[in-house]
C-alpha cells in the first residue's frame, strides 16, 4: 500500500515515524518500491545516518524527556505508557526529572532510549550508565536509539 502512495500521502502516513521530522519520510519515498517494512526502515535509517551533524542534533532535540508531563507526540505518549512512565510515583517522577536534567546539562540534548525494549528499572540503569559517556559516544547512541524507536513505530503503523 505504501508503494502506491504519492509523496504527500506517504509523508502524511508515516511522517511521524521520526519525531517531528517528516522530511525523512518524504526523502525515503524516493527509494520506492520497498520490499517490506524492514527495507523501508533500512532506507530511513540510512537517511538519518547521512544527515548533517546539525540535522541529527535537531532530530535528537525533537524528542521529549522521559517521564515528562509536558505535551508530546502521541507516539511518544504511547511508548512511554508501555513501561508505566505515565504513572510514576512522586519519587520516581523526581528521579526521572533529576536524571533528565543531569543528562541535558552534560550533553545539551534529551536522553533517548527505545522504551519498548526496556522496563522502568532498566531505563533508570541506562540513564546512569550513559551519563558516564562522552558527547561523541552519546550522540551516536541517541541516533541508534532513535532508529530503533522508528523501527517500532513503523511496524505498528503498518500493522495497525
Amino acid at each position: 500500500m505504501l508503494n502506491q502512495m504519492s509523496q504527500s500521502e506517504f509523508t502524511e502516513a508515516i511522517g511521524s515515524i521520526f519525531e517531528h521530522t517528516p522530511e525523512i519520510a518524504a526523502e525515503a519515498w524516493r527509494s520506492q518500491p520497498f520490499a517490506d517494512v524492514q527495507n523501508l526502515h533500512q532506507v530511513m535509517a540510512v537517511i538519518v545516518l547521512k544527515m548533517s551533524d546539525d540535522a541529527q542534533l535537531k532530530l535528537i532535540c525533537a524528542h521529549p524527556d522521559l517521564g515528562s508531563k509536558f505535551k508530546m507526540a502521541e507516539a511518544s505518549v504511547q511508548e512511554q505508557s508501555t513501561v508505566g512512565l505515565d504513572q510514576l510515583s512522586a519519587t520516581e517522577y523526581d528521579r526521572f526529572q533529576y536524571l533528565n536534567q543531569a543528562y541535558k546539562d552534560k550533553f545539551a540534548f534529551p536522553f533517548i532510549i527505545a522504551v519498548r525494549n526496556h522496563t522502568k528499572d532498566s531505563i533508570l540503569k541506562a540513564f546512569e550508565q550513559r551519563l558516564l559517556n562522552n558527547l561523541e559516544v552519546e550522540k551516536k547512541q541517541a541516533i541508534a536509539e532513535i532508529i530503533e524507536i522508528a523501527r517500532w513505530r513503523l511496524i505498528l503503523a503498518v500493522s495497525g
